[in-house]
C-alpha cells in the first residue's frame, strides 16, 4: 500500500490526462473528472458489489453512443476515481501512477461506450504491442 495527501493524488490524475492520448481527452464533452476515497454506498449497490468487491474508478452518465439528438441541458457525466482502493493496490509511486492512468483510459473508454469485454481485449492488445 501507498499513501499520497490528496494534493498529491489530484496531480497525479492531472499527469495521467495528460499522458493519455489527447485525440480522446479532446473528445470529451459535458463530464466532470473528480476522485473520493471510496465508492458510496449507492454506488456500490448500482455497481452490484460485493462486500469484498471495490472499484478503482466510475463512469456515470449517458456514452456518447447512446446520446440521440435531444442530448442536451444535461448535467455532466461524472468519472469519480478512487484514492484508497488505488493506494492498496500500488506498492510505489509508479505503481500508483500507472494504475490511476489505467483507471482513467477504463472509465473514459465507458464514455466512448465500450463494454468491459472491449476494454479488456484492447487492453490486452496493448500489452502485446
Amino acid at each position: 500500500m501507498f499513501i499520497v495527501s490528496n494534493e498529491q493524488f489530484e496531480a497525479m490524475i492531472s499527469e495521467a490526462m495528460d499522458e493519455l492520448p489527447q485525440k480522446y481527452i479532446a473528445g470529451l464533452q459535458n463530464i466532470v473528472i473528480t476522485f473520493g476515497d471510496l465508492p458510496t454506498q449507492e454506488q456500490r449497490r448500482r455497481q452490484n458489489l460485493q462486500a469484498w468487491q471495490t472499484l478503482f474508478g466510475l463512469y456515470e452518465g449517458i456514452p456518447r453512443t447512446q446520446r440521440g439528438n435531444n442530448y442536451n441541458l444535461v448535467l455532466p457525466d461524472k468519472i469519480t476515481i478512487f484514492k484508497i482502493p488505488l493506494e492498496q493496490a500500488s506498492n510505489n509511486d509508479n505503481d500508483l501512477k500507472e494504475n490511476i492512468k489505467r483507471t482513467l483510459w477504463h472509465e473514459i473508454a465507458h464514455y466512448y461506450g465500450l463494454g468491459h469485454d472491449r476494454i479488456h481485449e484492447l487492453e490486452d492488445k496493448s500489452k502485446k504491442d
